[in-house]
């Protein structure tokens, strides 16, 4: 008990000490600080505006930067030059389902994003790098745009809206394989309102029959008309004139009309990333992702809405090679695979654990491929009720992130 109490006041004093380190900090008056006009339009940390937030394009540019500290003697920044350049970034938006993972994986030549014929199969923003002898593409694969249920849902939906503002080119892919939807409707009216410079209407599944394309076309008309009978002035008139391009991601050289179109908009610039790098997409992500993946491909429309993904850990380690003298590197991965009730428990684990082994088997197959190292996956099944509007477990899941 002695060991007890000492250790409890020793935290407690210890939280004290963080608690006046804290409120110091937030009471320390700003140096810079933003005119009341300022604050007015786009509000500040603790209330930002964000609806009222202008997109930035450009080159980020330092030069001849010196910095010190003003109570320090060591010069930090030295006539400092850096200049980030803009590169070709591009948003993939869209209905669900209308094919926009499978087409940037098929851009990028290498899958970077899960696709899956179930609905809401991607619940983050994914990017995927393109290198061509043309130059070098960012693309953007945001969440499909659906009837949104719940706080999970509506995230994603903002995700996507979201993800198209801020980027070079706005691609805008149809399921032409059926008719017009509400939400490739929605799409065009905003293209309309918001008058991006450059827009990309891509026509997919162009080898289904029977293929909608004039719906699409005569669905813009409309879209544009009424976009222009509701404008008040004339000098806020701008025309928007979309590329249309078909195209069958599915298949090789299916998107190369898709492909071509965007490098027709896209500006000469410094390459951003690497020519290896396929993505930039956080590790633990891309584990969770495949694991979903694998179980949305194994129950199909049993559980997989009301199921999260948490990777929980990833420990780094060495193994030795059987039958040799060297070591290669292992990833351990602690999973906890969420669910809403009890009774979807049995269904996610299968029978004898079933689809649990499955799951695992495939993932550790594909994750050790794509990272080049030896995978191990721990999954565990929980059940956390309404963890879709557990907005600290949708934090860790990463669909959060610049929203709240």
């Amino acid at each position: 008990p002695f060991l007890w109490i000492s250790s409890a006041v020793s935290e407690l004093i210890s939280a004290q000490v963080n608690i006046e380190r804290f409120t110091r900090l937030v009471n320390t008056a700003s140096d810079v600080t933003d005119t009341p006009e300022v604050t007015a339009k786009y509000g500040d940390a603790f209330r930002p505006k964000r609806e009222n937030w202008e997109p930035l394009h450009g080159d980020v540019e330092f030069r001849d930067v010196t910095f010190r500290y003003p109570d320090g003697d060591e010069t930090i920044l030295d006539h400092f030059n850096l200049k980030v350049p803009q590169g070709a970034s591009v948003a993939l938006v869209g209905e669900t389902g209308a094919g926009k993972s499978t087409l940037v994986n098929r851009l990028v030549g290498e899958k970077v994003s899960i696709v899956s014929p179930v609905e809401q199969t991607t619940r983050n923003t994914v990017r995927g790098i393109v290198a061509d002898p043309r130059g070098q593409l960012v693309l953007l694969d945001t969440p499909g745009l659906h009837k949104a249920v719940g706080t999970l849902g509506k995230l994603l939906n903002r995700m996507a809206r979201r993800s198209a503002a801020g980027t070079d080119i706005t691609c805008v892919v149809f399921d032409a394989a059926q008719e017009p939807q509400l939400e490739d409707i929605g799409w065009m009216q905003r293209i309309a309102k918001e008058k991006p410079e450059k827009v990309v209407f891509v026509l997919n599944k162009a080898d289904r029959a029977p293929f909608f394309e004039t719906m699409y076309r005569d669905a813009w008309e409309d879209a544009r008309r009424e976009t222009v009978d509701v404008e008040s002035s004339v000098s806020s008139l701008k025309s928007v004139t979309p590329v249309w391009v078909k195209a069958i991601a599915t298949t090789e050289g299916g998107a190369k009309a898709v492909m071509d179109a965007l490098f027709d908009f896209a500006e000469e610039g410094e390459p951003l990333f690497d020519d290896d790098i396929v993505t930039d997409y956080p590790r633990k992500l891309a584990i969770a992702d495949s694991i979903r993946e694998k179980y949305l491909a194994k129950m199909h429309q049993e559980v997989p809405h009301e199921m999260g993904i948490l990777v929980k850990k990833i420990t780094e380690s060495q193994a030795k090679v059987k039958g040799e003298h060297s070591t290669c590197p292992v990833w351990e991965v602690d999973v906890e695979v969420l669910v809403n009730r009890a009774s979807q428990k049995p269904i996610v684990i299968g029978k004898g654990a079933e689809t649990v082994k499955y799951v695992r088997k495939c993932s550790e197959r594909e994750l050790s491929d794509i990272f080049g190292v030896k995978v191990a996956l721990e999954i565990w099944v929980r059940v956390e009720p309404n963890w879709m509007k557990n907005e600290r477990l949708l934090s860790e899941m990463g669909y959060l992130g610049e929203l709240v």
